[in-house]
């Protein structure tokens, strides 16, 4: 019997399943898929992303093969420089392919220990009082304590539950892929840059070894399971570019849409979902994989704190509590996103009027915070503003702060010297003296780097110490 069983060896499933192995979970994760994919799709892990990276030990292993951006442009694409002095050590995009995200992210877990099984889809699942029956295609039935959906927008795991995904279906379509361009370099550049001032879903980006990444909208949306041909991307470059700039010998070609749905719940019973089996969106902004790797960084020591007999009753609840609302907020961005992409005349005087706005540092440092998720604050409740957002990067006396949290357990910063993390040290790590960077007393940490507590009282901070990491051992 498993503790956890996780359906989807993605980007979400991964980090899932390293967060769990970093307690000593047992986790095995169920992909469908017999093989990685083998297209090269380039994302972009943002800020946030970047510092979980780094909490876990993994960014130097990640920005080997990534490419370094600056952190701006990303709402609507419009092209605004990057507002000084954002409150990161690691302020700045990383495009990486995806199979490569993936795969580290995959192989991370599997050298804390996690098993991965390839070519098993979950064809059904019961729960009770005690764990939940995993049934899979071929009949298998396996066994765990919990399960996670991390299988996608089209999640088996979540039609199973019969959790409702309300929502808006797709109303636009777009082509994406990669192939050979026959048409001169400069030809291409200069079509690429007029067809883009009216047409921002349009690009011809040089990709190297003579292909190009190709963007274009869709004649309209249909059946996504069906991948669009070549002759799609013909028709559509030659409607709105007046040519097809001699495009051939595709590597990959894909579709997306721009449907928007939420999961009504996260969790039912012994059952969770995370990653895209919880919330769908257009990629505008380039928000998917980072919302869910965030979600499994949110939920992965709740979980193994249900498992290991030590989380408060209503930790595992304030998964839902908190991300939910996370991604309702980058549901309703990338809807406003969608619309300052449209061509009609309305949206684009309001795409005129936001430009105009977010020569703004305010507004620009608004955006820009809300798209790379460092803006984000959990209402824990009254407090200072730091409380419920996560703390950056910050020196230590032992070098960086997040060099600290590889572990995966809490931290107690403590200036005053005099406190003392008791009877949770199996839980919470306490570091005294820590930085006269810290503008505050006494600072406790969750394994995901959000302020829980700021003051200098051991009995406040015993009472904090209850909230997040229950019972102590004595």
């Amino acid at each position: 019997m498993f503790d956890v069983i996780i359906a989807g060896c993605g980007p979400t499933g991964a980090m899932l399943a390293a967060e769990l192995r970093l307690h000593d979970v047992r986790v095995l994760v169920l992909e469908k898929e017999t093989e990685p994919v083998s297209f090269v799709r380039i994302v972009g892990l943002h800020i946030r992303s970047l510092e979980l990276m780094a909490m876990r030990g993994l960014l130097d292993r990640v920005l080997e093969h990534g490419r370094r951006r600056p952190a701006g442009g990303f709402f609507a694409a419009i092209d605004k420089p990057v507002p000084r002095g954002l409150d990161s050590a690691h302020a700045y995009l990383l495009g990486i392919p995806q199979p490569v995200i993936v795969h580290l992210l995959e192989e991370h877990a599997i050298e804390l220990g996690a098993q991965v099984r390839r070519g098993c889809a979950v064809a059904g699942l019961e729960q009770d009082g005690e764990g939940v029956t995993v049934e899979l295609a071929g009949g298998q039935r396996l066994r765990s304590r919990y399960l996670v959906g991390c299988d996608g927008g089209r999640s088996t795991v979540r039609k199973l539950l019969g959790v409702g995904f309300p929502g808006e279906p797709s109303r636009t379509e777009t082509l994406m892929g990669e192939m050979q361009v026959g048409a001169p370099q400069e030809e291409i550049a200069a079509k690429a840059a007029e067809v883009h001032e009216t047409h921002k879903r349009f690009w011809l980006r040089p990709f190297g070894e003579g292909v190009h990444s190709v963007l274009v909208p869709a004649a309209g949306v249909s059946d996504r399971a069906e991948p669009p041909t070549l002759e799609d991307f013909k028709q559509q470059l030659r409607a709105i570019a007046g040519t097809d700039f001699g495009v051939h010998s595709p590597r990959w070609l894909s579709r997306f849409g721009d449907a928007t749905r939420l999961a009504e719940r996260y969790r039912v019973g012994r059952v969770l979902l995370a990653g895209d089996a919880a919330h769908i969106h257009p990629p505008t902004g380039g928000q998917g994989l980072n919302l869910g790797v965030q979600d499994a960084f949110n939920l992965g020591w709740k979980l193994a704190a249900q498992i290991r007999g030590w989380a408060p009753e209503p930790l595992l609840d304030t998964y839902q509590a908190e991300r939910r609302p996370v991604a309702e907020d980058v549901l309703d961005n990338t809807r406003a996103q969608t619309e300052l992409l449209s061509t009609g005349p309305g949206p684009q005087a309001v795409r005129r009027l936001l430009t105009e706005l977010m020569d703004f540092d305010e507004v620009n440092r608004h955006l820009i915070e809300k798209i790379t998720a460092i803006g984000i604050r959990y209402d824990f409740g009254e407090g200072p503003d730091l409380v419920g957002r996560r703390l950056r990067d910050i020196d230590v006396k032992q070098g960086r702060l997040y060099d600290l949290l590889h572990r995966g357990r809490g931290l107690l910063l403590d200036r005053t010297e005099r406190l003392t993390v008791g009877g949770w040290a199996d839980r919470v790590d306490h570091l005294a003296d820590p930085t006269a960077e810290l503008d505050a007393p006494c600072v406790l940490l969750r394994p995901d780097g959000h302020v829980a507590w700021i003051g200098d009282d051991q009995q406040h901070l015993d009472d904090h110490l209850s909230r997040w990491f229950g019972k102590p051992a004595n």
